[in-house]
């Protein structure tokens, strides 16, 4: 038997940050997300000994260890082994892990929560465990920010483990997804104008959200207003998404990236900002870097009739656009037989 897991990637329309610890045990955190048709997979095959084999097939690099043994943490595919250690049973014969994604590193649509996702996922198959949605994605959580010490936020393993457009609420330890019933002709005409752009810059995204937070808990007045301007702006691009007005679901997202910008002075980067005033010279509403920033894709909202246009534009100056679609699928898992393939 072969088992298998899809997680989707998600992008981010406002709150992002506030999601990051400590700001929602302090003043709680509000995210408006939703996920998208770029996945990252896994599958597993049973092995006959005790070997765990682990390849990721976008990176070229693999491990191998027994089951019983503690996986070294060197650098390479530690977020699979850290979700190995905790989900597997080491008492149980070895496998092969195999693992995908739609995306390169770094691309702010977050890959390397939604691959911890994938891989609980395909050994909550592979044992037959009985995990809430809820429950695997707050292990998600705990495997990427405290097994391994990443920081960052909590939307990435919510977002790909329950999937669809989400209003997530954070206040500590509470976390509540809130799924947002959008009217299939929204959705399309989101699709429509909308247009993901690859800023060709890869960041690390952690040392990012370090210097937001630490500016945060010295409570310097931008980045804690450009916080708060978050927080706010994701309530009311929820309300624009529900009432249909798109053309303000669009200025909201400028609004949404010149708060974020407050919130760090590396979020944004010469090149970002080159190609974010091609984008809007050519028609472009509003627009914002989809994860911590830094690099990664720039989501954009054009005018009616200028999507071509500003694709065009970004193309010259040297980004790369995607093609996408929204997706309401979070996690899902099937096993298949082998011997059927």
């Amino acid at each position: 038997m072969i088992f298998r897991a899809r997680a989707p990637l998600r992008i981010s329309f406002a709150g992002g940050g506030t999601d990051v610890p400590p700001f929602p045990e302090r003043e709680g955190g509000q995210v408006l997300n939703a996920t998208i048709n770029r996945y990252t997979y896994g599958t597993l095959r049973p092995r006959r000994d005790d070997q765990v084999h682990i390849e990721s097939l976008d990176v070229g690099q693999s491990a191998h260890y027994a089951i019983r043994e503690s996986p070294i943490f060197d650098g390479k595919l530690d977020l699979a082994k850290a979700a190995v250690r905790r989900v597997a049973d080491a008492n149980s014969r070895g496998f092969e892990l195999f693992l995908q994604s739609s995306v390169p590193p770094g691309s702010g649509l977050g890959l390397s929560s939604t691959l911890i996702v994938a891989v609980i996922g395909v050994l909550k198959e592979f044992r037959s465990l009985d995990l809430t949605d809820y429950e695997l994605a707050d292990l998600a959580y705990r495997i990427e920010r405290e097994d391994l010490g990443i920081m960052g936020g909590l939307q990435d393993q919510y977002a790909a483990t329950f999937g669809g457009f989400s209003f997530l609420e954070c206040d500590g330890e509470r976390v509540l997804v809130n799924p947002l019933r959008i009217k299939p002709e929204v959705v399309l005409e989101l699709e429509h104008n909308l247009l993901l752009c690859y800023t060709g810059g890869r960041r690390a995204s952690h040392n990012i959200i370090e210097d937001q937070m630490s500016r945060f808990q010295r409570r310097e007045q931008d980045t804690v207003e450009g916080l708060r301007e978050q927080k706010r702006l994701a309530v009311e691009m929820k309300s624009a998404l529900l009432r249909k007005e798109l053309s303000a679901f669009g200025e909201l997202l400028d609004a949404a990236w010149q708060a974020k910008r407050r919130m760090s002075p590396q979020i944004t980067t010469d090149r970002i900002e080159e190609l974010y005033d091609e984008a809007r010279r050519a028609g472009t509403i509003g627009g914002k870097v989809t994860g911590a920033g830094g690099g990664g894709y720039l989501l954009l909202y054009c005018r009616e009739r200028s999507k071509h246009k500003v694709a065009d534009a970004v193309t010259r100056a040297g980004g790369a656009v995607m093609d996408f679609s929204f997706t309401n699928d979070g996690l899902v898992t099937w096993r298949v037989d082998g011997d059927a393939l």
